[in-house]
């Protein structure tokens, strides 16, 4: 297993999320604002897998899409002068769902910045579970002043 540069409680400083909905294990590589890698364990016990689907359990793809979200907003928050702002979703483009992911799979977790102007930001993104793509496309981003953060 890659040597975690991050843990969950690490990433909390530059997300908001919390559970259930912090998706993103740990960060195991990362060069700010240019490309990070994370992980994302999945678990028999996560709270979506009663309902999607009974006695066959597969990752929604918006929780694979989500999980390469916040990957992201960590890569540029993480940079100098960033960490005041909220990373959100301005578009998806080409993503493509490939492979079921189910519980005991590791989703594996590649962003690389490909177009940033100002606040305005868009990455390639790839999640794979063993080298083989589950999900890849490209996801816009803005990167907003934010007002609080409860936590």
């Amino acid at each position: 297993m890659p040597e975690v540069k991050m843990t969950s409680e690490q990433i909390k400083q530059y997300i908001p999320h919390r559970h259930p909905f912090l998706f993103l294990d740990a960060v195991t590589g990362i060069e700010p604002g240019e490309w990070a890698e994370g992980y994302k364990m999945v678990t028999f016990g996560e709270w979506f897998f009663p309902g999607h689907f009974p006695g066959n359990p597969l990752l929604p793809g918006v929780i694979m899409v989500e999980a390469l979200a916040q990957l992201a907003a960590v890569c540029f928050l993480a940079e100098e002068d960033q960490e005041a702002k909220l990373g959100v979703f301005t578009g998806l483009d080409r993503i493509k769902f490939r492979r079921l992911v189910r519980p005991g799979d590791r989703l594996d977790l590649r962003i690389e910045s490909d177009r940033r102007r100002g606040a305005f930001v868009r990455v390639t993104a790839r999640a794979s579970v063993d080298g083989e793509t589950a999900v890849e496309g490209i996801m816009s981003f803005s990167l907003l002043e934010e007002e609080s953060r409860d936590g």
